[in-house]
């Protein structure tokens, strides 16, 4: 795969899935715009994909505000003139049962997970429109499509974030701009590590494969939905997830 010349914005850069994939593609030729709310780790891995000779630009963005967004995303096209790639992985989980759940702790995640995709694809398709060619991966979730107790805002946030990737995926297909998804099922990212013990042995016996996910095992399904191999691919829902949930 040869991303030489292309443009990657990556939201949630800064650490895990997000991190991993931005280090794919930048592996593969593309340089790299990263995002996240905390600018001093990505700034760590920006001066890691300028070790490999790729261009790198770290901003400050909150995917949950327009506002935020859109400089953001301003400020990449006047840095790189264009941008070839999203990949929509910011993303907040605000765990509890429905029962208990505050409605400020539903509307945050969605507004993160889902509203933050929506703002930064609404920014990003009028480049892509323009040069008739863009890729689209957004990273969705195993619990998406199997429902999970006690995280009912974030289930909801990635099953709208796939509703999203097949009606985006179906309005610019004439533009040669394709739109897929990633749903990873069980990583061993900063966000699993917090688990306890018990709850890690009860998940590793509901994946086949035996074990966790890596974010570079993602990050490379997240290349190959961005690289001109995967051009007939499009409305795509990649699992990623050891056996766990099989469609």
């Amino acid at each position: 795969m040869n991303f030489e010349g292309r443009i990657a914005l990556v939201t949630g850069a800064s650490q895990g899935i997000g991190r991993a994939s931005a280090l794919a593609l930048a592996e593969a030729g593309a340089d790299a715009a990263l995002c996240s709310r905390n600018l001093e780790r990505l700034e760590n891995v920006a001066k890691t994909i300028e070790a490999m000779g790729k261009k790198a630009l770290a901003l400050r963005m909150d995917v949950s505000s327009l506002e935020s967004v859109n400089a953001a995303v301003a400020k990449v096209l006047e840095w790189g003139g264009k941008i070839d790639i999203l990949v929509n992985n910011a993303g907040v989980t605000k765990d509890n049962l429905v029962m208990r759940m505050k409605p400020e702790d539903w509307e945050a995640v969605l507004k993160t997970n889902l509203d933050g995709a929506f703002y930064c694809i609404r920014a990003v398709l009028p480049g892509m429109v323009r040069q008739r060619r863009g890729r689209i991966i957004n990273v969705a979730s195993v619990v998406a499509e199997t429902g999970n107790p006690g995280q009912a805002n974030y289930v909801a946030s990635k099953a709208g974030l796939i509703g999203l990737t097949k009606s985006v995926a179906a309005e610019v297909a004439s533009r040669n701009i394709t739109v897929n998804a990633v749903a990873p099922g069980f990583i061993a990212t900063a966000m699993t590590e917090r688990l306890s013990e018990g709850v890690k042995e009860k998940i590793l016996g509901l994946i086949p494969l035996g074990r966790m996910g890596t974010d570079r095992e993602v990050a490379l399904g997240v290349r190959f939905l961005a690289s001109e191999e995967a051009g007939y691919i499009t409305g795509h829902v990649l699992n990623i997830n050891g056996g766990m949930y099989m469609a």
